[in-house]
């Protein structure tokens, strides 16, 4: 039995199981649900979501599985992945030296940690940084471009 026959009964079954689980859910009604959510009782919908991280789980599995295998058999292609790690790494440690974090209230009436505010600053100065280097980075070849022509 080859993957591909493996990969459509998994996923036929999958879907099967899914579609069960939404006829429970359809045939219970949604007052139903209500009132048992209401009363701490999510069991209905609970089987389905459970359903959903299983799929998502093995997607992820599957997916870093073959990425890291792919990875290992060439290594140029290794090599470029762990530069393009390290070179995030760096502009999220460059971020992370540019906070500076302070104690803040939030919403609900908690606080967030002068550590917590600077993991918040350091994740918003990470996006701005990225967001310049792609900017920079397509104006840069834009213009080489046109040097060329």
């Amino acid at each position: 039995m080859n993957i591909q026959k493996i990969t459509t009964l998994v996923s036929a079954s999958l879907g099967v199981i899914g579609l069960i689980f939404l006829a429970l859910i359809i045939g219970k009604g949604d007052d139903a649900i209500e009132m048992s959510a209401m009363q701490g009782d999510f069991g209905t919908v609970s089987y389905i979501i459970y359903l959903a991280q299983f799929i998502l789980l093995i997607t992820v599995l599957i997916t870093l599985f073959f990425s890291i295998k792919n990875l290992a058999s060439d290594k140029g292609n290794l090599k470029k992945s762990l530069m393009s790690i390290l070179a995030f790494a760096l502009v999220i440690v460059v971020a992370f030296l540019f906070s500076s974090g302070e104690e803040t209230p939030m919403q609900d009436g908690e606080m967030l940690s002068a550590g917590g505010a600077r993991m918040v600053e350091t994740g918003i100065r990470t996006f701005y940084f990225l967001t310049i280097i792609a900017v920079g980075a397509m104006a840069f070849h834009s213009v080489k471009k046109l040097i060329k022509k």
